[in-house]
């Protein structure tokens, strides 16, 4: 969602400068490319999340493999 704010933000500010090249053809095309690019840069360029630190992998597995055996027959 940030990321299409910060393309709408681009437009806009684009449309604010009156540049005497920007046609409504070509602020259809940067408009495009922008929400391209952004929806890109979202989904491949950040992860939205960090990996988990190696020993909690571990101990949720050990926890895992605990839990889903039978019980011992004394």
């Amino acid at each position: 969602m940030t990321a299409a704010s910060a393309a709408t933000g681009f437009r806009t500010w684009l449309q604010s400068h009156n540049f005497t090249w920007l046609t409504p053809r070509m602020m259809r095309g940067l408009t495009i490319g922008a929400m391209c690019a952004a929806g890109l840069v979202s989904t491949i360029g950040f992860s939205g999340s960090t990996p988990p630190p190696a020993h909690a992998a571990q101990s949720s597995a050990a926890i895992h493999h605990a839990s889903s055996s039978p019980p011992q027959a004394r």
